[in-house]
């Protein structure tokens, strides 16, 4: 246990139930390792001045944490100041070093959830700037004493998706072999969306087959459809892995669009009997104007529920996981915000014990040079692309460093990473980045690497 923890238990098992005292470093170092205020608190009980509240405790204080403490002192009209021995102040300063600063321990959770790929669609840029968006809030929940609950909701249903599993079929003849990269076999995904995305706007006849297949997937009814379906799938979820690890980021757990599908939609039929949602040619609206909103629909005129639907499936899932959190965050594009502000109205209509709690952060877009917005797999570029474009001018910093080619590699998506992961924290949640591939792999001034060598030299010293 930390020293800080030790003396904070030991002042606040003197205190009645409830009762509430500060425990701080103070602004001197003359005054201590800590300073607390707990005998102008217990003064009043005990019907005499906080001065001699204090000297009456301190020697009793210093008996219980001899193992911990060096000296105890009063200072002014009643401040107790904790002098750490030699050896547990070393021993503090050598665990800082290693897992960062004391964190408080709280009763308090919350659930982050970011990323949020789609399966058979490019792992974007926009899925980067949320997973580092997302991860650092965790990081700083976790630092602030919060018990975090990573989690991320890929989409694995829904016309998206039904666009890549008619894509595919469409593609047959053109699919990477069995023994094809992983990177090559998504890559065709995303080549396939992007044609059923094109079709989509232009082609009748294959916007009705797509609309038809969406519906064999929710009701698991064509073979052939379920077996594009399952491999595709399996094949995005795989590679979605692959980038958590370069990332950095491990789940506490998945929620998959497909699995709150039925859930969203059961609850929307529950909540349009109870006046929540409303039918509207043929399909289930949430009427967002009487809150200073906007409409939107919930149950399709097919009968099939939207994102909006499965959102709130989500949420009944998120609950299900951690029923009393004290926040539920969401990251995604800012271009939802006014999206969120409806899912999340009905949702604490739905659990008023979330009212307060929700939470949606949007991320702006992130902007390349010039001549740098391609990708094999549709308009936008992918996450590893872009990882790989920064790994590459890497490679050609570290060509004299003095360590076997697998380090070097290890080294080299290091360094990636934080230079694109600074690259998007300096810049405030919300704002577009103008990204500059020199300046971000930089080893000097404002830069992901500059940190990473700082604290290399840090460590060395220490």
């Amino acid at each position: 246990m930390h020293a800080y923890q030790t003396i904070f238990n030991e002042l606040q098992a003197l205190l009645p139930a409830g009762a509430t005292f500060s425990c701080d470093q103070p602004e001197e170092s003359t005054h201590g390792d800590y300073a607390t205020n707990v005998a102008f608190v217990l003064s009043k009980q005990k019907g005499m001045s906080p001065k001699m509240c204090a000297d009456e405790l301190a020697p009793t204080l210093l008996e219980k944490l001899k193992d911990t403490v060096e000296k105890v002192e009063v200072a002014g009209p009643g401040f107790i100041n904790f002098f750490l021995k030699d050896d547990v102040r070393t021993d503090e300063v050598e665990d800082m070093a290693s897992h960062g600063i004391l964190r408080p321990i709280l009763d308090e959770t919350a659930l982050v959830e970011y990323t949020d790929p789609n399966c058979f669609k490019v792992f974007h840029i926009g899925h980067l700037m949320a997973n580092t968006i997302g991860e650092s809030l965790s990081r700083i929940y976790e630092m602030k004493g919060y018990d975090v609950t990573r989690v991320c909701y890929p989409s694995d249903i829904g016309r998206n998706v039904a666009m890549g599993v008619w894509g595919v079929m469409q593609k047959e003849s053109e699919k990477p072999g069995a023994d094809a990269s992983l990177k090559d076999k998504v890559s065709f995904l995303g080549m396939c969306y992007a044609y059923a995305n094109e079709q989509w706007g232009t082609n009748e006849t294959a916007k009705k087959e797509i609309i038809e297949v969406n519906k064999a997937i929710y009701g698991a009814t064509d073979a052939k459809v379920m077996e594009a379906y399952a491999e595709g799938r399996a094949l995005s979820l795989e590679y979605f892995d692959s980038l958590y690890t370069k990332l950095g980021t491990t789940f506490d757990a998945f929620i998959y669009e497909s699995e709150v599908s039925e859930p969203g939609l059961s609850i929307v039929r529950e909540y349009l009997a109870k006046g929540i949602f409303e039918e509207s040619e043929g399909a289930v609206v949430y009427k967002g104007e009487q809150d200073g909103l906007h409409t939107r629909v919930f149950v399709n005129k097919e009968g099939l529920p939207t994102y909006e639907a499965k959102d709130l499936g989500n949420y009944e899932k998120k609950l299900t996981l951690l029923p009393n959190a004290s926040h539920y965050v969401v990251i995604t594009a800012k271009e939802q915000d006014e999206y969120f502000k409806v899912i999340n109205k009905v949702s604490e209509k739905i659990h008023t014990n979330l009212v307060g709690k929700l939470t949606h952060i949007g991320h702006g877009m992130m902007r390349l040079p010039s001549g740098k917005m391609s990708s094999r797999t549709g308009n936008v570029i992918g996450g590893e692309d872009m990882l790989e474009m920064i790994s590459e001018k890497i490679r050609e910093k570290v060509t004299e460093m003095r360590v076997s080619d697998k380090e070097k590699e290890k080294l080299v998506n290091d360094i990636a990473v934080g230079a694109i992961k600074f690259s998007i924290l300096k810049i405030a949640p919300g704002k577009d980045i103008a990204f500059d591939f020199d300046k971000s792999i930089s080893f000097e001034g404002d830069s992901g690497p500059y940190l990473q060598y700082t604290h290399a030299r840090l460590s060395a010293l220490l």
